[in-house]
């Protein structure tokens, strides 16, 4: 997962740095004339084709507002994307149909007993299978056991299931605070540069300060992305935590009629 994720951060910076190379070309209405058109439909097409497209808007709006907080708020986005894609690809990785698990248990359980949905269960993928092996490796020692390590086997997995979530949350709180932050700064930049013109006109204020929030309506453009990810990457850890928690409530007592069935 960690390649994953090293893999979704290079090629988000490789996508926004890299120029816009699709009809890139300067339109020449004299050679389009050439080839057909009017003259209007010439002018027309070299206007189209000059108008910025918005990979080249955002990086105007990039450049306006500071390289240099610009690259912070963009490296929180990318990263904070990278660590939200990883999460989504691991979690549907995770997710198994639990009913379809635990009647192969069962069946197992009949045919050959704890040995069987052991190996059964060791070549199962998914935290619940994972879950089941751990209590059935002691099933030997009673339904007591089973169910502890069941329980503590199980927040291992809760664990491994929230991992990075500290991080994107992160993420989410410090790209607005860094447009917050250069905000703070471009509206110092722009008292310097009316305090060295000596003249408070409309157009150095007004210059200043669209300047200055640039990062602020940035930074809380990618903590208003981020947050969505986040908000549905915990749904999905609740809803497998929910399946986890129904299936080993299932499979104790499943092991319950097993043994009595003896």
């Amino acid at each position: 997962m960690k390649k994953i994720l090293s893999i979704l951060a290079l090629v988000g910076l490789v996508m926004f740095l890299m120029p816009e190379n699709v009809l890139a070309f300067n339109a020449d209405p004299g050679l389009i004339t050439e080839a057909g058109f009017s003259q209007d439909e010439a002018t027309d097409a070299a206007a189209a084709t000059a108008s910025p497209g918005f990979t080249q808007e955002i990086k105007r709006l990039f450049i306006e507002g500071g390289p240099l907080f610009m690259s912070f708020v963009l490296i929180a986005l990318v990263l904070g994307l990278a660590l939200c894609i990883e999460r989504i690809i691991y979690l549907n990785m995770a997710q198994t149909n639990t009913d379809k698990l635990l009647a192969s248990v069962e069946e197992a359980l009949n045919s050959g007993g704890v040995p069987a949905a052991k190996e059964y269960l060791r070549n199962a993928k998914g935290p619940v299978a994972s879950i089941f092996y751990q209590g059935l490796d002691r099933a030997d020692e009673g339904l007591d056991m089973v169910e502890k390590s069941v329980i503590g086997y199980g927040g291992v997995q809760m664990g491994l299931l929230e991992k990075g979530l500290s991080w994107i949350s992160l993420f989410i709180a410090l790209a607005p605070m860094l447009g917050f932050l250069g905000t703070v700064i471009g509206m110092i930049d722009a008292f310097d540069a009316i305090q060295a013109s000596n003249n408070i006109s409309p157009g150095i204020v007004a210059g200043g300060i669209k300047v200055a929030l640039i990062t602020t309506v940035s930074g809380l453009v990618v903590a208003i992305i981020l947050q969505v990810f986040y908000n549905y990457i915990l749904s999905k850890v609740d809803s497998i935590t929910n399946d986890m928690e129904n299936a080993s409530i299932s499979l104790i007592d499943m092991l319950v009629k097993h043994k009595l069935s003896k």
